[in-house]
């Protein structure tokens, strides 16, 4: 299968200062009841933001709403980060939303825009899975006994290479037998949502980027190593969070995600943020750019398709937890 190829929202309820980190799994009692405690106060207090602000986008005709800024309905107080075991990747809180998903004709791409509402808040992994986090699951007789090639760059906390679709499911069911959790892959839809954090443009950080901001090749074509074409990966964290504390959504490793490849988006296409599972599954959707690619494939609507059971040294894994 071949490899295909804003601004801050208007509309934000709550706010987040800060962050509240939990660790259950860490130290015996109480932390993993206070975090499910935390967890169930936020998806309930979440409920009551997303239905005032649909009321309010309801009044929008469909052309307004598509052009309308992204709405982020995010409870107020600090940012909820939790890990459920302490070889476990650190998660955080995203909050509920809505947002138009895609590239607009402007940009040429192939990324029909659409509006998409996800109504329910979700926890991503903070940064990429690293090869410490792969080798935990390892240990753990987990992740069918698969060691990754690191391509002599090094392990450790740089993000886990070399890995299918196929390897990131193993991952993401040993994390759920691991912890008793709901641990799985991203919809294309979610991944989009979290990498734009509220922006609309082309980047989470505006409508461009620079090697100081991700990891990606910045060169001119044919340029040997450099600082703006690093051939490489690099640990995970080296660059600044986006506005929801997510490291990483554009550059260094590609994720996968849930999601059957599709050319397009078409009238079928899911707009409630779920996975869309129809149709050939043999191919599955990418998201968010390499150390190897160009800035055009960091962009936040950009998408790529590979099998299913094919792997390299441009795709890493991301992962995300029910609440």
């Amino acid at each position: 299968m071949k490899r295909a190829a804003g601004t801050i929202a208007d509309i934000i309820v709550g706010v987040a200062i800060g962050s509240l980190v939990l660790q259950a799994g860490a130290t015996a009692g109480s932390a993993e009841p206070r975090l499910e405690a935390r967890l169930a106060r936020i998806k309930t207090e979440t409920a009551a933001l997303v239905a005032a602000g649909l009321a309010q986008l309801s009044h929008l005709s469909a052309k307004d709403r598509l052009a309308a800024p992204a709405a982020i309905w995010q409870v107020a107080g600090p940012r909820v980060e939790f890990k459920d075991c302490a070889k476990c990747p650190q998660m955080v809180v995203v909050p509920a939303g809505e947002f138009t998903m895609g590239s607009p004709p402007s940009d040429m791409e192939a990324e029909a825009q659409h509006r998409v509402t996800i109504a329910y808040p979700f926890a991503v992994s903070k940064f990429s899975i690293t090869f410490d986090e792969w080798n935990a699951c390892l240990q753990d007789g987990g992740c069918d006994a698969y060691r990754p090639d690191d391509q002599g760059w090094g392990r450790g906390r740089r993000p886990v290479i070399d890995v299918s679709w196929d390897n990131a499911k193993s991952y993401v069911a040993w994390l759920s037998r691991k912890t008793g959790k709901p641990y799985r892959l991203l919809s294309e839809a979610e991944w989009e949502f979290a990498a734009r954090a509220g922006t609309t443009t082309r980047y989470s950080v505006g409508d461009s980027i620079t090697p100081a901001q991700a990891n990606y090749n910045g060169a001119e074509e044919g340029s040997g190593p450099s600082a703006v074409n690093r051939q490489k990966t690099l640990p995970v964290g080296s660059f600044k969070p986006n506005g929801f504390g997510l490291y990483d959504m554009q550059g260094n490793v590609w994720a996968w995600v849930e999601d059957c490849w599709h050319d397009d988006y078409t009238a079928g296409v899911p707009t409630d943020g779920s996975a869309w599972l129809e149709g050939e599954c043999d191919g599955r959707v990418m998201r968010g750019g390499s150390w190897q690619d160009s800035d055009s494939e960091l962009r936040s609507a950009a998408r790529i398709g590979e099998f299913k059971s094919q792997s390299s040294y441009t795709d890493g894994i991301r992962v995300a937890r029910g609440l």
